[in-house]
């Protein structure tokens, strides 16, 4: 098991790096500068700036001072907020972020769940076509189509919530049902695959012939084994919405990593656009880490297939 764990911890490793080697060069083969579209400045000013950022030496030399500070936890100085390192922005922004992918998860989990649950039990009847229905769109919209209107129809026309911003409770929900549309789809779908394969099982058909309560057979039987196949994929899902605010937190003003990660392409913030993807594809690799892990103690084949003892 701890080669297992071992093989797994390296790979995550050299997965991280990769990406931030590819990162740090894709973003200096971009077109320009940080400062070449500022008008205020002087050629004599913008060259004094490359040089304290350190743009004007070899991009071999900037990789190598950047991972040093990398691997000492700093990820730079934003080329927007020079008084603000990126760590420092991202510890600011990102509780927003993060609650925001929470409220997000748990409507997903609750909803999506309960539709799938639903729909397999109405199988093929008026409520499993609707549902059905209503997964296609939730996967087929995105949150960026879906954002814009809810904010508009809901929140200005009818005026049931607010339209933006990131005060009480109720300015939560929104953007919550926005981001979380596509994955409560997904869940749906998902649990009701897996709820009808349950189904199909002797232990039900032995539970229906005691005479057990249909609520008992489905609460006790049906949901506790149909929700496994959910359960591995939880993790992805979490970082998927982790990940997938950007937009929605743009189109809410919620003070949250979107709006920073989207100027920062916009200004070719190189720092910025570095670290941010550096950490949410830190946070993407440590829950597969975790996940991979919990695959090899739930199930022993999964390591002894992959070379683990």
């Amino acid at each position: 098991m701890w080669k297992y764990i071992l093989q797994r911890f390296i790979y995550s490793v050299v997965t991280l790096w990769l990406i931030v080697t590819l990162v740090f060069a894709l973003m200096h083969f971009l077109p320009g500068d940080p400062f070449e579209n500022s008008e205020k400045l002087s050629k004599e000013t913008r060259a004094m700036l490359m040089h304290q950022y350190g743009l004007d030496k070899p991009l071999w030399e900037q990789y190598i001072v950047y991972m040093n500070n990398l691997l000492h936890g700093d990820l730079g100085a934003s080329y927007q907020f020079p008084a603000q390192s990126v760590t420092k922005i991202i510890k600011q922004a990102f509780p927003a972020s993060f609650e925001l992918g929470i409220i997000s998860l748990i409507i997903a989990v609750v909803i999506g769940l309960t539709f799938g649950t639903i729909a397999a039990l109405k199988h093929q009847k008026g409520a499993d076509y609707t549902l059905s229905f209503v997964a296609i769109i939730g996967i087929a919209v995105p949150s960026f189509v879906l954002g814009p209107l809810f904010s508009y129809y809901i929140g200005n026309k009818l005026g049931w919530l607010p339209a933006g911003l990131w005060k009480g409770p109720e300015h939560r929900i929104l953007p919550a049902i926005a981001l979380s549309f596509g994955t409560i789809a997904t869940l749906a779908r998902l649990m009701r695959t897996s709820m009808l394969d349950v189904m199909q099982n002797d232990y039900i058909k032995t539970a229906k012939s005691k005479g057990l309560a249909q609520v008992s057979i489905v609460k006790n039987h049906m949901i506790r084994n149909a929700i496994l196949p959910v359960v591995t994929v939880m993790g992805p899902i979490f970082v998927n919405i982790i990940t997938g605010t950007f937009v929605v937190e743009l189109i809410f003003s919620i003070p949250g990593l979107g709006r920073h990660f989207v100027t920062s392409i916009q200004s070719n913030d190189y720092t910025m656009i570095t670290g941010l993807t550096i950490f949410y594809a830190a946070i993407l690799i440590a829950v597969l880490f975790v996940t991979d892990i919990i695959y090899g103690l739930v199930d022993p084949r999964i390591r002894i297939a992959k070379g683990g003892k």
